[in-house]
């Protein structure tokens, strides 16, 4: 149950952190649609300013005067400013109309004077209604237009914006200055039915935008909870259940399949706990095993001290100490070999592989062995044999030190079973993938049908050397060689010549 929190909450906090990013984006969308009506009528209203300061100027300039009459006429010869605008209007000081382009034909296709001018019959006694939008815009409210001319205290025109029959209106009302004085006022109207097009058609972009990052999100979610953070819950209960020693609960077998990184990451987990579990039985089954290979040398060393208590022979006693000597000396090198054993599998396990050449590394190791005492003293000989087919080289990742101890162990290996005078060979060759090498000696070669027990721990097939080897040095090997992700063979000479052959394989690039 903890799991499903853990992983929920990565999801939830995702979820919580987009919640925020849409409040604020919301805010923002709000304000900004709530300002797009205001700037499109204010763009219209400017251009209503001009065509009445334009007006303003040719009846100043033609002198004409503000009444009924002379309006007329004024508005039958400069129709042309008026021809896209729904109407304009004249207004006196107190609100009377006293002209109106509704009056005269403004026909836009037509530029001529009419030969018959409708006329309408104006009322100079009655006021024109004009319908004010209240500040929600919801509530119209009808403004008598000598309320308006009233309520107007400054230069700044008035305007309002009307609603008709499933059309939208622009009207704005503004003061006739000429010569510093207010004749009169005029308004100008003009249906702008695109200005709520344009509100509309931003508002559904909007909302489409929104409704698509929100499915998007969603989708994106699933998606995360399925294929992330379930499977990491799944990577947890697998960790969980190993650290409990409960192996029928947190399989991940279903994700080692996956060529993702959580399917890497699967891969390497699963590796990483059978390594563990096997260095774990290792360690287990070597325990026992020492112990086993203790205890016989210790009943050796028993049974010798007892018969040496009540032996009063000087050669029987001469010849006891000589078994409790070796048999203390097996210990110690059981117990030293054991012990370096374990260090090395530990410091393994933490090492970084590098580039190396196998030809160096064979020669440094050579060099080490011509020089030892022991060698010089039985008159061994060294020879190196180097081969390249399809000019392959011997490069090749490992970690230098450990690749010296195998030869190093093999080298020692062939020098314990060769004759004096005797040669040791290592003929190293290079392949497309790997590279590979093989320590021949003159010894007397393997009598074990199975060679794959030499590599097992603590065999040997020395008995008359019994003190001196603990039969460690090939399993050493054989653990180094599969660290580095290779093999490791033992058998007889395959060339007509007596004595032994241990070859091994290493991969020119390990993966693990």
């Amino acid at each position: 149950m903890n799991l499903v929190k853990s992983s929920s909450s990565i999801l939830r906090k995702f979820l919580i952190f987009n919640s925020l990013i849409f409040l604020v984006l919301g805010l923002f969308t709000f304000f900004y649609l709530n300002a797009i009506q205001p700037n499109l009528v204010k763009q219209r209203v400017e251009k209503h300013t001009v065509i009445i300061n334009n007006t303003s100027n040719h009846i100043e300039r033609l002198k004409i005067n503000f009444e009924e009459k002379d309006l007329k006429s004024f508005l039958l010869s400069t129709r042309f400013l008026f021809q896209n605008l729904e109407r304009v209007q004249f207004f006196s000081t107190d609100g009377k109309l006293i002209g109106d382009t509704n009056v005269i034909d403004l026909d836009q296709n037509v530029f001529v004077r009419s030969d018959a001018v409708i006329q309408e019959n104006l009322d100079s006694n009655s006021n024109i209604i004009s319908e004010e939008l209240s500040k929600d815009r919801s509530i119209q409210k009808k403004t008598n237009i000598d309320e308006l001319i009233l309520n107007k205290k400054s230069n700044e025109p008035i305007v309002t914006e009307v609603r008709e029959n499933d059309n939208f209106f622009i009207k704005t009302l503004d003061g006739l200055i000429i010569d510093g004085q207010i004749l009169g006022y005029i308004m100008v109207t003009e249906q702008a039915n695109e200005i709520l097009i344009a509100v509309e058609e931003r508002r559904n972009f909007i909302l489409r935008t929104v409704i698509a990052i929100a499915i998007a999100i969603f989708i994106f979610s699933i998606f995360l909870n399925k294929y992330i953070l379930t499977p990491i819950a799944a990577l947890v209960g697998y960790t969980e259940a190993i650290k409990s020693k409960d192996d029928s609960s947190g399989k991940i077998d279903r994700f080692l399949k996956r060529t993702d990184e959580l399917g890497l990451l699967s891969r390497s987990l699963n590796n990483m706990t059978t390594d563990l579990q096997e260095r774990t039985r290792r360690a287990e089954n070597s325990s026992a095993d020492l112990a086993h290979e203790i205890r016989n040398p210790l009943a050796s060393l028993k049974g010798a001290s007892e018969l040496l208590e009540n032996s009063s022979d000087k050669n029987e006693r001469e010849k006891l100490i000589k078994i409790l000597s070796h048999d203390v000396e097996r210990i110690d090198r059981l117990i030293t070999d054991y012990s370096q054993m374990l260090k090395d599998e530990a410091s393994l396990s933490r090492e970084k592989m590098k580039k190396l050449d196998l030809q160096i590394l064979v020669k440094n190791v050579v060099d080490e062995f011509e020089s030892n005492s022991k060698v010089i003293e039985k008159g061994i000989k060294f020879k190196i044999i180097k081969e390249k087919p399809n000019g392959y080289d011997f490069k090749l990742f490992g970690i230098d030190n450990r690749l010296e101890q195998i030869l190093a162990n093999l080298l020692d290996n062939a020098l314990s079973f060769s004759p004096s005078k005797g040669q040791v060979i290592v003929s190293i060759k290079g392949h497309k993938d790997f590279v590979s090498f093989k320590i021949k000696d003159q010894g007397p070669g393997f009598s074990e049908i199975n060679t794959e027990k030499i590599f097992k721990r603590f065999y040997s097939n020395r008995p008359e050397k019994f003190g001196e080897h603990s039969g460690l040095g090939l399993n050493i090997v054989k653990s180094i060689v599969q660290m580095h992700g290779g093999n490791v063979w033992a058998s007889n000479r395959s060339d007509n010549e007596k004595g032994a052959q241990i070859e091994v394989e290493l991969p020119k690039k390990y993966n693990q």
